[in-house]
């Protein structure tokens, strides 16, 4: 069996800091103990990297990817094996979908940490003309860094767009004198998970869903009740629906049908695309059709429902 390749991979978009970053990072010593690292640089900026600072030079090893078509696992394998590198660190190209990387790197390349490097300056900007870019690249990191962070910077907009993809991202500010300063706004969320019945309103599906799909076992045993589309699927079991939404996540592109399947009596008149007003009690368990443990919802009581007036949902 292959040794697994960490991969410490750096997202963000042209000058946002990520060369800085890692450049710091392998000056740290705490960083480098004798692995061999190959730094892999997709997206050549103003700063250059300085390999003469380097704690441990002998042992990294640079090189850049000017086109995509070299991101693929016959060339980023004969890469490591040319420096018979332990580890690699990634500096990825901020118009590149991340799924593109997944898709082509090999398969004992495994994603150790993935930080999101951003000037807080332009970051806006990027968001309101590159939002899909701006989405892709906030689902998947841990810590999303905003450098260059003035005083006047509008951190309740940042925190809103942030965590209106994710709410398991660490947020930070580097201000202009080198300080750090991370996010502490709470987000409550707009039900109140402890009540008897949780009620969640049309508006608010996008957040219950994500939510619910992130830590289902804090649902377990509760009551919900909400409005969704059914979807019938022939691999159901008799009495076994889909119930949810579509949900746009960044763009009319980017909108997919998210659902959790529900329990109904097997004698039910329920057709797809029916529009159902549910109150269902949730059962965190093993099902084959999530591949995995999910929300299993039994309905309680079910009637038909109106659409909601925006039958997309998103997260604002």
């Amino acid at each position: 069996m292959p040794k697994e390749i960490p991969v410490y991979l750096f997202t963000g978009f042209l000058e946002g800091g990520k060369t800085k970053f890692i450049q710091e990072t392998l000056e740290d010593p705490r960083f480098n103990e004798g692995d061999r690292t190959l730094l892999l640089v997709c997206e050549e900026g103003v700063e250059e990297y300085d390999p003469s600072r380097f704690y441990d030079q002998k042992n990294v090893f640079m090189e850049v990817l000017d086109d995509i078509s070299q991101l693929n696992e016959v060339y980023l394998t004969g890469l490591v094996k040319k420096h018979k590198a332990d580890r690699v660190v990634l500096e990825y190209n901020g118009m590149w979908m991340l799924q593109q990387l997944y898709n082509r790197m090999p398969d004992d390349w495994i994603i150790y940490q993935e930080f999101m490097l951003c000037d807080a300056n332009t970051f806006l900007s990027y968001n309101q003309n590159m939002r899909q870019l701006v989405v892709d690249k906030l689902s998947s990191c841990e810590i999303v860094v905003f450098n260059r962070a003035g005083d006047k910077v509008d951190k309740d907009a940042f925190h809103r767009i942030v965590r209106g993809v994710s709410r398991r991202c660490d947020i930070a500010y580097e201000h202009l004198d080198g300080s750090v300063e991370y996010d502490d706004i709470e987000d409550p969320l707009p039900f109140d998970i402890e009540a008897p019945v949780i009620t969640i309103e049309d508006r608010d599906f996008a957040l219950w869903y994500r939510d619910i799909s992130e830590e289902p076992k804090k649902y377990d045993g509760k009551t919900v009740h909400f409005k969704g589309m059914v979807a019938l699927d022939k691999r159901f079991p008799k009495g076994m629906i889909a119930i949810g939404r579509f949900v746009m996540t960044c763009c009319e592109a980017d909108t997919q049908y998210m659902s959790l399947l529900c329990q109904v009596p097997k004698d039910n008149q329920i057709k797809h695309k029916d529009w159902l007003e549910v109150t269902a009690t949730v059962a965190v368990k093993n099902h084959p059709l999530y591949q995995g443990v999910g929300p299993i919802l039994t309905a309680t009581e079910f009637k038909p429902a109106a659409a909601p007036e925006q039958e997309v949902a998103t997260f604002y």
